[in-house]
């Protein structure tokens, strides 16, 4: 059963940092597509950034571009969300979320981890 774990969450103020932690169980993570998601009260699921495996190109929502930024190390089974510049409609509880080994569908979710960012 793959597990995953996020850490790093927290409140920050307007303008500050924060750096996101999934750590993945497994041995197939260097072949999954690893994507990190957030929710706000009130309002639906959304998409922030996905890198892919091997060549690891990545993606952002449009909201994040140029603020976030999405890593992983195969070596740690871990994924990373650096998220700078953060703003007040940056809060929610934001989740990892892991494809099968070379899908494409996001089949596991971590539990989440809040993130509050004061104005």
């Amino acid at each position: 059963q793959v597990q995953l774990v996020e850490s790093g969450g927290g409140l920050v103020q307007a303008g500050g940092s924060l750096r996101l932690s999934c750590a993945a169980s497994g041995r197939t993570f260097s072949v999954t597509n690893m994507g990190w998601f957030r929710q706000a009260p009130g309002k639906e699921r959304e998409f922030v950034a996905a890198i892919r495996w091997g060549v690891g190109d990545t993606n952002y929502a449009d909201s994040v571009k140029a603020r976030f930024t999405i890593s992983r190390d195969n070596a740690k089974n871990t994924v990373y969300l650096q998220m700078n510049s953060l703003k007040p409609e940056d809060t929610a509880v934001y989740y990892c979320a892991q494809t099968k080994p070379w899908g494409t569908n996001y089949d596991y979710w971590g539990q989440g981890t809040q993130v509050t960012v004061s104005s």
